[in-house]
């Protein structure tokens, strides 16, 4: 948001009635503003550019004898330059092209020595006394584009009023050291007012400690003069009352579109804004000044694309395929929730965005419609950002402003078109008012507010009188009233952000000042937190799988409903986003696996045969949500995934669900348990077990206690849709789990002092036995029947399937055993594993290999 200093004085004086913004001078302003208001980014020096501008009055004006568009004119600039050539009479010679210079204009002079103000800044441009077709032109008279006032480079800039020849145009404009204030605007996200200088210059007020009044027409409910000549007949519907709950409009006639007045053109360019005529420069200065943004249209223009020959305007959605031409020249489709603004033929604007270019004001017209309305802000960014539209219409609309204020507004440039563009009310007032009647009858939009005078120290640290307190909040125009230490607060009409008590304390603090804070230190309880054992898992996780080779990645928690469909899981099960970051992230990943496995593709074409990834993450279905409040429950889990190509140089042996269950095992190992395997039923549906080849998978869980997840290899149809190597399988479990399973477990096993005696056994089993039969029956016997004060691991060695005997296969365990009191001997152990052989035999059918 910009400002000038001029401005500021300019609306102190004029609007405020208040004190000099600038008495102490610009730096001490600046530092008040960005301790107390907002971050100031940037002063950028204005008025400098018209150093050297001079006020003359064009005293003749010929043609040039030798030029088919010059002229050369005298100038009088009121005998103020020296050191220039002068004719009998005293006046300058001034060559120029300008179509609509004429004797007794009021011009604007840059003489010899002066740099032209467009240029300053870049490469300037100084002028001198030099001849043009034989004559001498000493400077020259401005165009408004070359004073930076505009585009307009096709005449000279006309000034209006009567001011003497010779004045400085800095000084004629209040413009000597005139410096623009350029304030971060996101520090007024929650101040819509703050983006109109009115109230930029109310909270410099404020933080001054001085009372500011607002301007006699700035009043809820301003007074309208009635139809003064022929009545232009307008009509008004809003479809959307809810998206547009004020929606105020008045016709006149017989305006006088030209030139805006100087001192107006001025104000407009120092903040940026083009000048276009005053119609248009009118509703861009009072946006500026109160921060509601207004429209002007074509009356005729209107009515030509209404029925029946008088001026008709619909609020309403688009209607299908409709498009819009604009005024930036653009032609758009609008969004179907689009708030449009039209004939009752056709769309004529984009409400709250920019208008069309069909109804535009141009210099041909004479009758025009200002329209002044309140248009939801979440509407407004939404359609702003879905069409690239990005107006200083938009950045005040999206925060919100004050419905309450809307009839001042165009009361106020109602009679400023009445007064100085020849304008007569040529309707009744419009206004369709869609807000409680409580909220009009209490002129404010929100309810009072009461707080507290300890309730606002007590946050602050300070210890502020409730009197104090009141004048404070009333230097900002708040009612208050105290009744002993409480305080009813009741915002201004234009305040929208005043709603519970923290807001008078955010109130209070910035106008008291939160330099005033005091500077003690806060009290520390010392004592160190309480470590979080989640957190603390978490980072040992990492270590166990990242010491183990793999790899940890992050992506998104947002999937396409893409890779719900190559993995097998239903959409129908997932959250969806309704305002998603990209069409690619539309609904909340189920599990994490899937977001893995999308990666192992790039990674293999970058060059990378063999490899394991791993991701922590949160994952949501619709399975498990929050019934009272209907929010997505969150589950911590762990996903892994380990694959490699085919021609991999380092191709593991064996079936990729071992190599992902080594990873696997090295956690249980890490955090002091051990896992059993339980086949992975058909039925099971759940979305983290989707993706699995059921045929090739497994439940995970603590030896007899919690369920962790699930572990395998995936569906060859996972495999071709996301181009995965048939070496590939991986695990998801709940690290929550494991959290739960370590409470009471002990990590820590001490080693015997005797040597460990390892034997394996190879037992042919039927084809359709799994490992998992194999390895418990095996660990069963060996855990009830090995010696007393032993400590063993049995880990798989092989399982190997003859070429000529499939319907058998053979399944090597390995069997380490010590014991803490003494030497084992072999026999002992081969007795042992003779135990498990029979034992085998007798369940499995087996045969000792």
């Amino acid at each position: 948001m910009k400002i000038s200093t001029s401005i500021a004085q300019y609306v102190a004086k004029n609007y405020l009635s208040a004190g000099d913004p600038l008495a102490g001078g610009i730096d001490p302003l600046v530092e008040k503003i960005g301790a107390q208001l907002g971050a100031v980014e940037e002063t950028i020096p204005f008025g400098a550019r018209f150093d050297g501008v001079i006020i003359v009055k064009v005293v003749t004006c010929t043609d040039h004898a030798n030029s088919d568009h010059l002229h050369i004119c005298t100038i009088d600039d009121g005998g103020k330059m020296d050191n220039i050539e002068r004719d009998a009479d005293g006046y300058i010679q001034i060559i120029t092209g300008a179509p609509n210079v004429h004797a007794g204009m009021t011009a604007a002079w840059l003489p010899p020595g002066s740099t032209v103000p467009d240029t300053y800044g870049k490469d300037p441009f100084v002028l001198e006394a030099r001849p043009l077709r034989g004559e001498i032109s000493n400077g020259m008279l401005a165009s408004a584009r070359e004073l930076t006032l505009g585009d307009s480079h096709e005449g000279l800039l006309d000034i209006d009023g009567d001011i003497a020849p010779g004045t400085a145009f800095a000084d004629a404009f209040n413009l000597r050291g005139d410096v623009v204030i350029d304030m971060e605007n996101k520090m007024f996200t929650h101040r819509p007012d703050c983006f109109g200088w009115l109230g930029i210059a109310r909270e410099i007020e404020g933080i001054s400690r001085r009372p500011s009044t607002s301007p006699d027409w700035y009043v809820p409910n301003p007074t309208f003069p009635g139809v003064e000549t022929d009545a232009l007949p307008v009509e008004v519907r809003n479809e959307l009352p809810e998206l547009v709950p004020r929606f105020t409009a008045v016709a006149l006639r017989d305006v006088q579109v030209k030139q805006s007045p100087v001192w107006l053109q001025v104000h407009l360019a120092s903040v940026g804004l083009r000048p276009i005529n005053n119609i248009v420069d009118y509703t861009n200065y009072y946006m500026m000044l109160t921060g509601q943004p207004l429209h002007a249209y074509d009356y005729d223009k209107v009515a030509a694309l209404s029925d029946g020959g008088q001026a008709t305007i619909v609020v309403r959605n688009p209607k299908p395929n409709e498009k819009i031409l604009l005024l930036n020249g653009k032609e758009v489709e609008p969004r179907p929730e689009a708030i449009m603004i039209a004939t009752d033929k056709q769309a004529i604007g984009i409400g709250g965005i920019m208008g069309g270019g069909e109804t535009e004001v141009d210099e041909h017209t004479h009758n025009i419609i200002i329209e002044c309305a309140t248009f939801d802000m979440y509407s407004i960014r939404r359609t702003s950002m879905a069409h690239g539209l990005f107006t200083d219409a938009v950045t005040r609309f999206n925060k919100g402003q004050s419905p309450l204020q809307n009839l001042a507004v165009l009361a106020k440039i109602t009679d400023e078109i009445r007064q100085y563009a020849g304008g007569k009310v040529a309707s009744q007032v419009i206004d369709i008012n869609s807000l409680s009647e409580e909220t009009t009858a209490r002129g404010s939009v929100h309810p009072p507010v009461q707080v507290t005078r300890n309730f606002i120290n007590a946050r602050l640290g300070w210890d502020l009188p409730a009197a104090e307190i009141k004048t404070l909040l009333e230097n900002v125009e708040c009612t208050v009233s105290v009744t002993d230490d409480t305080l009813e607060v009741s915002a201004p009409f234009w305040r929208t952000d005043i709603e519970i008590p923290e807001d008078i304390v955010e109130e209070v603090g910035r106008l008291y000042g939160y330099d005033h804070l005091p500077m003690d230190l806060p009290r520390r309880d010392l004592t160190p937190a309480t470590k979080n054992p989640m957190l603390a898992l978490k980072a040992e996780i990492r270590d166990v799988l990242a010491d183990a080779g793999a790899n940890e990645v992050l992506t998104y928690s947002f999937v396409h409903g893409n890779l719900f469909e190559k993995v097998g899981q239903h959409a129908a099960q997932a959250f969806q986003v309704a305002n998603a970051l990209s069409p690619d992230l539309q609904y909340y990943r189920m599990s994490i696996v899937p977001n893995l496995l999308d990666r192992i593709h790039q990674n293999i074409k970058a060059g990378y045969g063999h490899f394991a990834l791993f991701e922590l993450g949160k994952t949501h279905n619709l399975l498990h949500a929050d019934d009272d409040q209907g929010l997505p429950t969150e589950f911590d889990m762990l996903g892994f995934v380990v694959t490699a190509e085919d021609k991999a140089p380092d191709m593991p042996a064996g079936a990729a669900y071992y190599e992902a269950r080594v990873y696997l095992e090295a956690l249980a190992k890490r955090f002091g348990f051990e896992l059993e395997y339980t086949p992975l039923q058909e039925s099971h549906d759940y979305p983290v077990m989707q993706p699995y080849d059921h045929t090739r998978s497994a439940i995970v869980a603590v030896k007899g206690g919690e369920q962790l997840g699930i572990i395998g290899e995936f569906k060859r149809s996972v495999l071709k849709k996301l181009k995965l190597p048939n070496h590939t399988a991986g695990f998801e479990i709940g690290p929550k789990s494991i959290l739960q399973s370590m409470t009471g477990a002990s990590r820590y096993h001490a080693l015997p002092r005797f040597p460990k005696v390892e034997q394996d056994i190879c037992l042919k089993v039927d084809a359709s036995a799994t490992y998992a039969d194999v390895a418990t029956l095996a660990d069963t016997f060996i855990s009830k029947n090995r010696p007393q004060d032993t400590y063993y691991t049995l880990s798989p060695l092989d399982i190997y399937q003859r070429p000529d005997d499939t319907g058998h296969k053979q399944v090597t365990l390995r069997l380490q055993i010590a014991s803490y009191e003494r030497t084992l001997t072999d026999e002992v152990v081969r007795a042992l594993l003779d135990g498990v052989a029979q034992a085998a035999a007798a369940s499995l059918h087996a045969e000792r290999v």
